[in-house]
């Protein structure tokens, strides 16, 4: 982070140095094309081809020409000094950020099975994404053949939600009916709030589509009392406003355009719950992870190199630091050994004594061993 707030302060000095060099030659140059127009002007006027400038009109000729050459002259020094202020800002660059990753990587990482993972893993990405086509090219470029239980879930979700873009409900409604009980069972408000637009919708259509309001109301929202009452209520009482401007009224906040941006993100929750998947895309989470890990990587690797002890980094599946990436990157509880001091993994899993403790399972062979 320090080190991107320092390129970015070469950036600015660059930027401000360009902006204030325009704007001074904006300046000069318009008072120069002004004056120059108005010799041509002067001078356009004489028919006499031998005619002979007077004193006072060659030396404004002449200041004029001088006024023009010092212009350009310091425009020309401007610009050189840019090349300086704009070098800066690469050296900024290569100071503060290493380019070298080979120091932190391992030949042969994603190769073999691991690659196809991978590749399934950026198929899967670019379907959450909506980008159908491209995730079929690369599946097909890598031969990789994926079920069509990978591909349907996305189809028909990123179908839905260019429905909410447009602002039309139906496909969304349709799909909370088929799945009301998975989403009750997992406490959704998700159908209340579609049907609470709809309602909203039938509202702004004005007085004529009072009675159609009032019929969808009680055909939809008696489902919603036990756990949305309130709200319920509120939609009731914007009734007495049709009549008159309801854009007006206690009840304007309902034609919010956050309503939809809401919706649109509790569908993508839910649905992704509904589905089984994560919420986040797990390419994109590992790529956030990474970005925030990095920088740390890699100045312990400068140092280990520094210190000549690089072979102390030999584990594959732990890192030679703890590196705290945030709460938003805890997805589930960590164990730490407090003999090892080595956190648990699917090959040193927890384990639990007669007496109650949680050691890693190398702790227990370790203090196994060591009583025989």
């Amino acid at each position: 982070m320090e080190g991107c707030e320092t390129v970015e302060r070469e950036v600015d000095r660059v930027t401000t140095k360009i902006r204030n060099v325009q704007n001074i030659f904006s300046r000069e140059a318009n008072k120069l094309c002004d004056q120059l127009n108005i010799l041509r002007k002067e001078f356009g006027e004489v028919v006499d081809e031998n005619y002979v400038l007077s004193n006072d009109q060659s030396s404004i000729l002449l200041e004029t020409m001088s006024r023009v050459k010092n212009l350009v002259g310091r425009l020309a020094t401007d610009h050189r000094d840019f090349h300086s202020a704009v070098s800066k800002v690469g050296k900024a660059i290569d100071r503060n950020f290493n380019v070298d990753f080979g120091t932190i990587t391992r030949d042969g990482i994603f190769s073999g099975e691991r690659a196809q993972i991978l590749t399934q893993v950026v198929c899967q990405h670019l379907y959450r994404q909506g980008l159908l086509d491209i995730g079929e090219a690369l599946c097909q470029e890598s031969a990789l053949n994926l079920e069509p239980k990978y591909k349907e879930p996305f189809v028909e979700l990123h179908r839905i939600l260019d429905g909410l873009v447009v602002r039309d409900l139906e496909p969304a409604l349709n799909w909370a009916y088929e799945n009301r009980q998975a989403l009750n069972a997992q406490g959704s408000s998700l159908e209340f709030k579609l049907h609470r637009l709809a309602f909203i919708n039938l509202i702004k259509l004005g007085p004529r589509h009072q009675a159609e309001a009032i019929h969808y109301a009680r055909a939809n929202f008696s489902q919603f009392v036990s756990k949305h009452e309130k709200e319920i209520q509120v939609l009731m009482g914007s009734l007495l406003y049709i009549p008159g401007t309801i854009e007006n009224s206690p009840y304007s906040y309902l034609f919010d355009s956050a309503l939809w941006d809401d919706i649109h993100e509790t569908f993508i929750k839910d649905a992704c719950a509904r589905l089984g998947l994560s919420v986040d895309s797990p390419l994109a989470v590992c790529f956030q992870a990474g970005c925030i890990a990095l920088p740390a990587l890699l100045n312990i690797c400068q140092v280990m190199q520094a210190r000549q002890v690089t072979n102390i980094w030999s584990g594959k599946d732990e890192l030679p630091i703890e590196i705290d990436l945030g709460k938003e990157f805890h997805y589930h509880s960590i164990f730490a050994c407090p003999i090892l001091r080595q956190q648990a993994s699917e090959t040193n899993p927890p384990m639990r004594l007669t007496c109650g403790h949680v050691i890693s399972r190398d702790a227990l062979h370790k203090l196994a061993s060591g009583n025989k």
